[in-house]
C-alpha cells in the first residue's frame, strides 16, 4: 500500500490535518503523521469574530504522531503533505522537516501545502521559481523564498498543490488526489490524459475539469486578501 507522510505538530490547523489525513485513508493510501517528536499532539481551530484584526485561536482535537521528524526515510513515502495552523512556524526551523521536504521537491513526487504550510517550503529553500497559493498573509513570505503568491483555492505548479486556507480544502485536495493518482499511474487522472510523467501533473488536472475558474478565482471565506475579511466562512 503506498504511504503519504503528513509534516505537522502542535497547534496545527485541525481541519487542516484530518481533511487529507482522512480523503487520502478513504483513496486507500496508509498516512503517517510525522512531528518533532513521537507522541500525542495537540490541534486547534482558527476562526474570525467580530472587533478582531487577525484569526482567533481555540483548542482543538488531540492525535498521535506516528513518528519523529528525525527518524523518517521520506523514500518510504510517495507524497507529502504540509497542514497550516501555526505549527509550520516552528517546524520550518527543524533540519530534519527541512530534510524531509527537499526530498520530495528533489524527486518531483507530489506535495501539498496549505495555508501557513509554505513556510516550511519556504525555509527549505524550495520555493524559488514556482508559485504556491497561501494564506494571504504570507505573501511577503512566499515572495522573499523566491516564489510566486497565488491567491486561489487550489493552485497547482507542477508537482506542488497549494491552497489558503481550510475553508479550501475541496478544491484543494480535488487537484491533489489529480496529482497523486497521475504520479502513481493510477486509473483516472493520469491515464486519462497520458499525464505519467511529473510535468504533465498540472495539464491533467486541467483536461479533469475538477477546478473550475470560479474555484481558483473566488475568495475562500475570510481567506482573500488584506485587509482580511473576518466574516466566518459559510456552511
Amino acid at each position: 500500500m503506498p504511504k503519504v507522510i503528513i509534516l505537522t505538530g502542535d497547534a496545527a490547523e485541525t481541519l487542516e490535518v484530518f481533511y487529507p489525513y482522512q480523503r487520502l485513508l478513504e483513496a486507500g493510501y496508509e498516512v503517517d503523521i510525522a512531528a518533532p517528536e513521537k507522541r500525542r499532539l495537540q490541534f486547534v481551530v482558527h476562526d474570525f469574530i467580530d472587533g478582531f484584526d487577525t484569526y482567533t485561536e481555540k483548542l482543538g482535537h488531540t492525535w498521535p504522531a506516528d513518528v519523529a521528524f528525525r527518524d523518517v526515510d521520506p523514500s518510504d513515502y510517495v507524497a507529502l503533505v504540509v497542514p497550516g495552523g501555526r505549527a509550520p512556524e516552528y517546524i520550518r526551523n527543524d533540519d530534519d522537516a527541512k530534510r524531509i521536504v527537499r526530498h520530495f521537491f528533489e524527486t518531483n513526487a507530489p506535495v501539498a501545502a496549505l495555508c501557513h504550510g509554505p513556510l516550511l517550503l519556504a525555509a527549505a529553500g524550495v520555493l524559488h521559481g514556482r508559485t504556491t497559493s497561501a494564506y494571504p498573509a504570507l505573501q511577503i513570505d512566499v515572495e522573499l523564498g523566491g516564489g510566486t503568491f497565488e491567491n486561489g483555492a487550489g493552485i497547482v505548479d507542477g508537482n506542488l498543490v497549494s491552497g489558503r486556507a481550510w475553508p479550501d480544502n475541496a478544491a484543494w485536495m480535488r487537484e491533489f488526489m489529480i496529482v497523486l493518482e497521475a504520479s502513481q499511474g493510477l486509473a483516472g487522472a493520469g491515464e486519462q490524459t497520458g499525464a505519467q510523467p511529473a510535468e504533465t501533473w498540472s495539464e491533467a488536472s486541467r483536461a479533469r475539469g475538477m477546478a473550475t475558474e470560479a474555484a481558483q478565482a473566488e475568495p475562500a471565506g475570510g481567506y482573500d486578501t488584506q485587509p482580511i475579511d473576518r466574516d466566518r466562512p459559510e456552511n
